[in-house]
């Protein structure tokens, strides 16, 4: 089956094509709340025939959000599109999880169930997006809690745009911690801070379960950062994709 897979985050949505279990594509879209549906339409419908995607062969439609206005604008895109009605992750949606908090985003849950799904438990699961959001699968593969702070970008943003003589810069790792120059130094901080403070939170969090575990990355970001962690982090860019392929299968009959 080909099913398209639509994750809304704060900062992007990301779009793609499972079919059989396989990703044929991942791109992202700015999460523009101006859009309309119709709008929204065009654009999936440019990146599926950028992909060679035929919309009559589409099987389905699976829809995770992390923002509700745009929830219901992508699902009357798809269906204006395709014709497909969308499922949508939610708390009455089939996991396979038997525990989880009341309220827990759709993104913590779609990466959990990729998670599960695709690489050994226990796990600690990193998505980098607007906020840096780090869960724990344990042993049992239960759901049992994370962190979540302020994204890389966000503090870029913050710190540009709070401080009189600090300029807006790109993303670019110097080869030094220690630097002289201006935008060396914000850069090391930026890379370098977080890659050193998500090192710093999975020894604790190993800490706290008493073992180690896999551990994963996503997000647009990840690439940028993970390569500087000094643990073995696995970056999956098509992460959420694949959860939200097994969350389709498991619900499809529901």
């Amino acid at each position: 089956m080909k099913i398209l897979t639509v994750d809304i985050g704060n900062s992007n949505i990301c779009i793609g094509c499972v079919n059989d279990h396989q990703v044929e594509f991942v791109e992202r879209l700015h999460s523009d709340r101006n859009q309309t549906d119709l709008e929204f339409a065009v654009l999936v419908k440019m990146i599926l025939d950028l992909h060679h995607v035929d919309i009559s062969a589409l099987d389905g439609s699976i829809v995770s959000s992390v923002v509700p206005p745009l929830t219901d604008l992508l699902c009357k895109a798809v269906e204006k599109l395709t014709g497909i009605h969308s499922l949508v992750v939610g708390p009455d949606i089939k996991t396979g999880i038997h525990t989880l908090p009341q309220g827990v985003g759709a993104d913590l849950v779609v990466g959990a169930v990729a998670a599960i799904e695709h690489y050994s438990a226990p796990a600690i699961i990193i998505d980098l997006g607007t906020a840096t959001t780090m869960t724990v699968l344990d042993r049992e593969k239960q759901f049992i809690g994370g962190i979540i702070y302020p994204g890389v970008s966000i503090a870029l943003q913050s710190l540009a745009s709070s401080t009189a003589q600090l300029p807006h810069i790109q993303l670019i790792a110097p080869k030094k911690v220690i630097n002289m120059e201006t935008i060396d130094s914000m850069q090391a901080g930026v890379i370098y801070g977080n890659a050193g403070a998500m090192d710093a939170l999975i020894d604790r969090m190993h800490s706290e379960l008493g073992y180690e575990t896999t551990v994963i990355a996503t997000g647009g970001l990840a690439p940028l950062i993970i390569p500087y962690c000094r643990h073995e982090i696995i970056i999956d860019d098509e992460l959420l994709l694949k959860g939200l392929d097994s969350l389709f299968y498991m619900n499809m009959n529901a």
